[in-house]
């Protein structure tokens, strides 16, 4: 019971509905309990005594019986959903949320597909135990209850020789339970990785066909599939092996009563109607039992389902705010990095090392070296989408660990390789970060990106309608709506990271052109794999492997014979073979 104690504070504000449907509940069980009794009643004092007058009262009050219970299920029923519903509402919400503020370093590590099997199967799960799981288990407990005092009541010798069968029968449930959790556990799992290979083939559909490999995505998707139903036959396995041992034992107990009770019977101690009673008592007390599986099924995949979001509501958000932290409308965007080195698992090298760099206001810093030299690592520092493992950054002389997150986000604007945009409109993906602002900057904004010309040629224009991730645009087409989505928010710092690398060259020559109005007074960072992006950086910063190797203007550097000058005769003299080609 520990999960349901951890996620306590999810359901127990709505724990009412749960009281009052338990409330109903006692009620149904009761008169559900009350049915034997009637029939005990018919036989021996109305059917045995020859007083058949009374037949057409017992039928009527039956009837009543009746119509109470089932308008007491139904609330029963209808408040339990509410108990579930509601509390998975701000489960599924805190979990959302949550996964909103998780760090960089856990989506690393994360599965899109097993995530959204966590917020969706397994709240599911979590939820129809809420609903029904704890109110049946109380049922159970009820019925048993109330049926072994009725029992009592009749025959105390034959109550007793119907539960010398209980404790074999709670020993193989308890057995039953041992083994499904952990199965249970292994299916969620399971689900998870099968969810991820479909996002993952969907995802990549394109190159799934592009290299014709959908004969080996079905083989991949078909490994999933099968230890998904391995593992589901395992525990049909354990559901086959132990519910027919479950039944025998209550057949066995069966056969005892009804072996005992008729002896009892002949011999005058019990009446027949009671005997008849005592029998239907027995079964609302072995069918819960047996059933007791049932439930124990329910709790251990809602058991596991809880432990898969505790894993999401207790992962470590390693991005923590100061209790008082500086917040500022508006940042000057100095920054500087102070001997500062990035490791991003123990085991990884050193992505960053003693990287140490002033930019002032309105520099335009240009980040230029091989993939995986710590470009990228360098602004994603900045923004504290991770922690440097040592060394200090500031901004306008703060360390950036005394800003509030949204304070420092908000000040820098983002321009990523691969540009992302949402299924809703373009005048909603350029206006994402700046939702208020006015239909004249926004568009201001798509002019400056070089987005306006081809926008104006949709249907619908800015009200026109995305796909999923900007499907129905070129690359340069989504990239130049994300570097108006960056313009927009008038940020101090703008980072460019290989903004123009899916434009022609004309039109990056215009975007360049564009970005020195919007760079002026702002401090800019430019990664690029062509020279041609960043020559006019105030400052070039030339990494290797984490490593500063060379730093200077773009003059400088070609004199410089080093890696920028190599890089530059690589790009300028395959221009040149092409010119000559031509």
């Amino acid at each position: 019971m520990e999960i349901f104690k951890k996620l306590k504070q999810f359901y127990w504000p709505y724990v009412s509905y749960f009281y009052w449907s338990i409330f109903f509940l006692l009620f149904v069980t009761a008169i559900t309990v009350i049915y034997p009794m009637v029939l005990q009643y018919t036989i021996d004092d109305v059917i045995l005594a020859g007083d058949y007058e009374y037949v057409p009262y017992i039928a009527l009050g039956f009837i009543a019986i009746m119509t109470v219970k089932g308008v007491t299920t139904f609330f029963h029923q209808y408040l339990g959903d509410m108990f579930g519903i509601r509390s998975v509402y701000r489960l599924r919400n805190a979990l959302y949320e949550k996964l909103q503020f998780l760090p960089f370093r856990y989506y690393d590590n994360a599965k899109t597909g097993d995530l959204m099997s966590r917020l969706t199967a397994d709240v599911e799960g979590f939820r129809f135990f809420l609903s029904f799981g704890f109110a049946e288990l109380l049922r159970f407990s009820l019925l048993i209850t109330l049926s072994l005092a009725v029992m009592f009541y009749y025959s105390v010798p034959l109550t007793l020789v119907t539960m010398a069968a209980l404790p074999f029968l709670a020993f193989v449930v308890y057995k039953f339970d041992k083994r499904v959790h952990p199965a249970f556990r292994g299916i969620r799992k399971s689900f998870g990785n099968l969810n991820t290979k479909v996002q993952e083939n969907i995802s990549g559909i394109n190159t799934v066909k592009s290299l014709s490999r959908e004969s080996f995505e079905i083989d991949k998707f078909n490994s999933s599939n099968g230890d998904y139903r391995e593992k589901y036959l395992t525990t049909s396995n354990v559901w086959a092996k132990y519910f027919p041992l479950m039944e025998f034992i209550g057949n066995v107990c069966v056969v005892a009563l009804l072996s005992y009770g008729g002896y009892l019977v002949i011999n005058g101690s019990v009446k027949p109607g009671e005997l008849v009673a005592f029998f239907s008592l027995v079964w609302y007390i072995m069918w819960p039992i047996m059933n007791l599986g049932f439930v124990i099924n329910l709790f251990s995949q809602s058991k596991a389902s809880g432990e898969r979001l505790l894993e999401i509501l207790e992962a470590d958000n390693e991005i923590h705010e100061k209790e008082n932290p500086v917040a500022k409308e508006r940042l000057e965007g100095h920054v500087q990095f102070k001997s500062v080195t990035l490791q991003y698992k123990e085991e990884d090298e050193e992505a960053l090392s003693d990287v140490t760099f002033d930019a002032t206001p309105g520099k335009v810093i240009g980040l230029i070296g091989a993939t995986g030299s710590g470009k990228t690592s360098i602004t994603q520092l900045i923004t504290r989408f991770y922690e440097p493992t040592k060394g200090q950054i500031l901004v306008d002389g703060t360390d950036i660990k005394d800003y509030s997150l949204s304070t420092l986000r908000k000040n820098i604007g983002f321009v990523m390789q691969e540009s992302f945009l949402f299924s809703s409109t373009i005048k909603a993906n350029i206006s994402y970060g700046n939702p208020d602002v006015s239909m004249e900057r926004i568009i201001d904004a798509a002019k400056r990106a070089q987005a306006h010309d081809f926008i104006m040629e949709l249907p619908d224009g800015y009200d026109t309608m995305l796909g999923e991730r900007g499907m129905g645009l070129s690359g340069g087409q989504k990239q130049r709506i994300a570097i108006a989505r960056a313009i927009l928010i008038d940020p101090s710092i703008l980072v460019l990271d290989d903004a123009t690398s899916a434009v022609d060259m004309e039109t990056e020559f215009k975007i360049q052109k564009a970005f020195k109005e919007v760079m002026n007074g702002r401090t800019t960072f430019i990664i690029a794999h062509r020279i041609s992006s960043l020559k006019h950086a105030d400052e070039i910063i030339v990494l290797e492997n984490g490593a500063v190797v060379e730093r200077g203007v773009h003059e400088e550097l070609l004199q410089n014979k080093g890696t920028y000058q190599r890089i530059y005769e690589i790009q300028y003299k395959d221009r040149e073979i092409v010119t000559q080609g031509q």
